[in-house]
């Protein structure tokens, strides 16, 4: 009977078969872990963006006093303030490591191609909400910050400074422009929470990676499956403690050390910062953007910086595990360090040497993404077909030999007959003369 309604029960069911039974390779690592961090952190940062509403004000007048009043009169304010603050930086930790991860062991290739076009159009929302989040506070970097960033699409032909204005709801970054902040950035979260539902949904599709590909052919059985509860549910657990610590100890003890100091600074459009830079989370986009000397050229390297990563499917077809790829390895590493060598780069002032090394992290960036990954994946399917070819010439040449073998002994075989024959008519000659 229980079995019976568990099987015609809808949740029961889905709670079965996508998180009990869910069959899972059972070679997964830790790095696999950041994908369940995600979500954490997406549930995290809207429960506390929704208690956080409930006090801000989205006045120009009235906004940064706002957030002081959270900090300084709400019960247990500087808590929610402090999750929501450090949540925002924890979330692009475990993105970028989850990225990592996927170009890393080459989760992004077929058949979870559109698992990872979903999880870019994941990572453009996230950003777009925290660049809108982090305008709200309205200190003098949210609102420079705004203001530099809002100014990019006045380098769009013809129909830029119209964008600009229709962003700003006016002349400059005002109070239309904080109000349609505050309400894209209310709203986006749950589009983003809909997004993520529809990339676990192509993930449980198709089935998660593993570190050795073995299930690289999407027609072939995965050699070993075990089911997620509670083996991997344990795992998961675990680096979901060891996630919260780390947390902990960022909202407890250095709340404000990702943070900008002249954001403390209530929003004066009279006086400039000495140095405007966003949150560090975007900060080797802002160094691309910096590298490039035109305007709009910068604009379309930094967004081409993201659109990029939706290439990685169309090379790199070789769906051995990074173990068995020495090359792609290193190169992978080389393009990790240089993304942080360009996080570090964005934050330095737009001077010698650190200008030089931004063009020249910029290049290496897209180098490798259009010209040394595809190269190595033409090679490496070269050498791979190279492999299966003369594999075939050496079948071919096999059956050559054999056949010609065959023939000789036939003929061998027809020539001996025809001696034998030609004997016997000689003596049947000598015998009947």
């Amino acid at each position: 009977m229980t079995n019976t309604r568990l099987i015609n029960n809808f949740f029961l069911t889905i709670l079965h078969d996508h998180i009990i039974s869910y069959p899972t390779p059972k070679n997964l690592s830790y790095h696999w872990s950041f994908g369940a961090l995600s979500g954490i952190c997406l549930i995290i940062q809207i429960l506390s963006g929704l208690f956080l509403s409930m006090h801000y004000v989205p006045d120009i007048n009235l906004a940064f006093a706002s957030v002081e009043h959270i900090m300084r009169d709400v019960n247990n304010g500087w808590l929610v303030r402090y999750i929501h603050s450090n949540g925002a930086s924890m979330f692009f930790f475990v993105i970028f490591f989850h990225i990592f991860r996927n170009i890393y062991f080459g989760s992004y290739l077929y058949p979870r191609i559109q698992l990872w076009i979903s999880g870019i159009i994941i990572f453009f929302l996230l950003m777009a909400i925290a660049f809108m989040g982090y305008v709200l506070p309205w200190g003098q970097m949210s609102f420079w910050g705004a203001t530099v960033i809002t100014n990019l699409f006045s380098a769009i032909p013809i129909y830029g400074s119209t964008i600009v204005e229709w962003l700003w709801g006016g002349f400059s970054v005002d109070q239309a422009t904080l109000n349609r902040f505050y309400s894209f950035h209310f709203f986006l979260p749950f589009i983003l929470a809909a997004v993520a539902f529809i990339h676990l949904a192509l993930l449980h599709n198709v089935g998660s990676s593993d570190p050795l590909a073995l299930d690289s052919n999407s027609s072939s059985v995965h050699p070993a499956m075990i089911n997620f509860f509670p083996y991997f549910y344990v795992k998961d657990l675990y680096a979901t403690f060891i996630f919260l610590f780390i947390f902990s100890y960022f909202v407890f003890f250095i709340p404000n050390v990702l943070g900008h100091p002249d954001n403390y600074i209530e929003a004066n459009s009279m006086v400039t910062p000495a140095h405007i830079v966003p949150e560090w989370y975007f900060l080797p986009f802002y160094a691309i953007l910096r590298s490039i000397p035109n305007k709009l050229g910068g604009v379309i390297a930094m967004i081409l910086s993201i659109l990029s990563l939706l290439v990685f499917p169309l090379f790199n077809s070789n769906k051995k595990a990074p173990n068995f790829r020495n090359i792609y390895t290193f190169i992978i590493w080389v393009f990790a360090s240089n993304f942080i060598l360009l996080g570090w780069i964005g934050q330095q002032p737009v001077e010698e040497p650190f200008t030089t090394i931004g063009m020249f992290c910029t290049i290496f960036y897209f180098s490798i993404i259009f010209f040394i990954l595809p190269t190595l994946s033409f090679f490496s399917n070269f050498t791979y077909n190279f492999k299966v070819l003369n594999l075939y010439f050496i079948i071919i040449q096999k059956f050559l030999n054999k056949l010609y073998f065959d023939l000789n002994n036939r003929i061998l075989v027809i020539t001996t007959l025809f001696d034998f024959y030609i004997e016997k008519l000689k003596k049947i000659k000598n015998d009947f003369f």
